[in-house]
């Protein structure tokens, strides 16, 4: 993902976003990438910011939040720990941010605090389970999800509003990142794709990590299809004895290159992963 936005250096993306529901935004690159998605709630109260993308974007995120917002950014919400989706926490803290975070988050920034922009962009409120904000006549219920994407992930659902923010629990129509050395886990990260299913219906709006941003329940059902079919593909061959050289020699997930492949997580990424996992005690 950096090495997408060093690319871009000479010409850095601008941010797009897109009302989802009355005063719920959607921010994503317009022309390059700017970390993960972020979602806005705004209004006469409160503006809150769920993630804040990549450190070198950060003011130009910050530029465009607050024009959208009409105003300075009150809160900002972490869905994980990665730096695409945690590096502007630094730049809005400066300007009257309070971050929140799962506590996990916390703990690996404390590690390394360059992923959230420095020192000042450590989390200032943490939870263990959940949290709910009330604010605009909304009720955004923050909650936790364990060993997923990481050791620390966090799903917002607007409730009233039928639009939940999934984060990296979510890449719409790519592989996905499952993050084992971060905590996650092949099994966590199905469960919570399921947990956020079963809150959905046809007109729920789910806002994915990566891929096509703005999706739906079917989008997430084809995602969790595809994950356990690939799952069950590779552990028959573990099964079988082969080894790793041997599972990536035959491709297993062949069938589902040409649509789910990309340039962070490929097809033998993908199987790597899934292999790692099956033989991890």
């Amino acid at each position: 993902m950096a090495s997408t936005f060093s690319l871009a250096q000479d010409a850095p993306p601008s941010f797009k976003s897109t009302e989802v529901a009355p005063g719920i935004f959607v921010l994503e690159g317009d022309g390059g990438f700017v970390g993960g998605s972020m979602t806005m709630l705004v209004g006469d109260e409160y503006n809150v910011l769920i993630d804040d993308g990549i450190s070198p974007l950060a003011p130009a995120l910050l530029e465009a939040a607050t024009d959208l917002a009409g105003g300075s950014i009150d809160f900002v919400i972490n869905t994980h720990v990665h730096g695409d989706h945690v590096g502007g926490n630094a730049a809005f803290s400066e300007n009257g941010a309070v971050v929140y975070a799962h506590e996990n988050i916390r703990k690996r920034l404390l590690e390394n605090p360059a992923d959230a922009g420095g020192p000042g962009g450590l989390p200032v409120i943490t939870f263990s389970d959940q949290v709910t904000f009330h604010v605009n006549g909304l009720d955004a219920f923050v909650f936790h999800v364990e060993h997923a994407h990481t050791d620390g992930d966090a799903v917002i659902e607007f409730r009233g509003s039928n639009v939940i923010h999934a984060g990296d629990i979510f890449f719409n129509g790519v592989f996905p990142y499952i993050d084992m050395d971060n905590g996650g886990s092949v099994a966590g990260f199905l469960e919570a794709q399921r947990r956020i299913l079963a809150m959905s219906n046809e007109d729920t709006v789910i806002v994915a990590g990566h891929g096509t941003v703005v999706a739906g329940s079917a989008d997430l059902q084809a995602a969790i299809d595809m994950l356990v079919d690939a799952e069950a593909r590779i552990a028959t061959l573990v099964v079988e004895g082969k080894t790793e050289e041997e599972i990536l020699a035959a491709n297993p997930l062949a069938d589902y290159h040409d649509t789910w492949n990309w340039n962070f997580i490929t097809t033998e990424r993908m199987t790597k992963t899934l292999y790692r996992w099956l033989t991890s005690e």
